[in-house]
């Protein structure tokens, strides 16, 4: 069916813009995307605590006076992380920065993607721009791009009191509701791209396939996250064995089997390796399905889940290395917007 929407730039109050929201949530989508990496390296530099205090406004602008820079250090000096940790370890002011830096920027991407997401939506709203059926859609993400943002400091504030670290399953609940924003994001940008195609306003659907491709990831997602938050990456550096053994010794069993499950580093860093080939096999069999239908997601699946194997790899043998595991986390990011790519082309096919 030929679009019946008028260009884009003939368009008036009171006329939808779908292609013009579709490459704003897309924009939105890269930002997000960077924040999950900027949240990686934060995570991997053992950043996320040196800031003690949520400020949403006034936390925008870092210290600019020695006086200032002491007074975060001192409340910092006041965490767990510092007295059992970093303190002992000798950490000065000039340390404290570099931590500082990563949760502040952190913290001030998520600022800006409020503003890049409010802003925008208060627009197209005042110029009668949304397409009928979308403004509860976009509502809708706003809002869950807020939770994200009070989740963030819920995390760190399990590391403040009784414990030197973020609780790992906060961290995961923070890693996963990002990936799920970004997933959002990608799907509502696609259903208007295809408004703009055919004038049709309907919305794909996710296929038993799909849901099940994706709580095959998510559970990979989840034991990724735990490795994070449990330091798990760091109990060995040889692959495929675990410190020569296939099932690595210093398991922990005497909580039972659901404690370990969820709570040993050593288990935890061994099922989210064999965990991967299930993923691997599940998103085979699924981009197969989806070649007939659209090559181009089934080629990024591949690609991604390919260099996703090949990072996690090497970021094993090379001890955790900082830029190998951001890559590994990026390109995670990327695979979750690979398959919700699949997954909207596989909804419309089987109408």
């Amino acid at each position: 069916m030929e679009s019946v929407l008028p260009h884009p730039a003939a368009a008036t109050d009171g006329t939808p813009r779908p292609l013009a929201i579709a490459n704003w949530l897309l924009f939105v989508a890269a930002l997000v995307f960077l924040m999950v990496v900027v949240g990686g390296i934060t995570r991997l530099t053992e950043s996320g605590l040196s800031i003690t205090e949520w400020n949403p406004v006034s936390g925008a602008i870092p210290p600019l006076t020695h006086e200032q820079w002491q007074h975060a250090f001192d409340l910092y000096k006041q965490t767990p992380e510092y007295r059992e940790i970093n303190g002992p370890a000798g950490m000065d002011l000039a340390s404290y920065k570099f931590i500082f830096f990563w949760e502040w920027t952190h913290r001030l991407l998520g600022r800006l993607i409020g503003v890049a997401f409010a802003l925008p939506l208060a627009w197209f709203a005042i110029k009668r721009a949304i397409p009928q059926g979308y403004g509860w859609r976009l509502v809708g993400l706003f809002l869950l791009g807020g939770s994200q943002g009070v989740l963030g400091w819920y995390m760190v504030m399990s590391g403040l009191v009784d414990r030197t670290d973020v609780s790992h399953f906060r961290l995961s609940a923070h890693l996963l509701l990002a990936l799920f924003i970004v997933a959002a994001l990608v799907w509502t940008a696609l259903d208007l791209r295809r408004l703009v195609r055919t004038g049709a306003n309907e919305h794909s659907r996710l296929r038993p396939a799909s849901t099940g491709v994706a709580a095959i990831l998510f559970v990979q997602l989840l034991l990724g996250a735990w490795v994070a938050g449990l330091n798990a990456g760091y109990v060995s550096n040889t692959w495929p064995l675990m410190n020569d053994r296939l099932v690595p010794d210093g398991i922990d069993w005497s909580r039972g089997v659901g404690f370990a499950l969820t709570h040993d580093p050593f288990l935890i860093h061994f099922l989210h390796r064999w965990w991967a080939w299930v993923v691997v096999a599940a998103l085979v069999i699924f981009s197969r399905k989806l070649k007939p239908i659209d090559r181009r997601p089934s080629i990024a699946i591949h690609a991604a889940f390919g260099l996703q194997i090949l990072l996690g790899i090497a970021t094993v043998e090379t001890g955790m290395n900082i830029f190998m595991a951001a890559l590994h986390q990026a390109v995670g990011a990327s695979l979750v917007a690979a398959v919700t790519w699949g997954a909207h082309a596989y909804g419309w096919s089987s109408r």
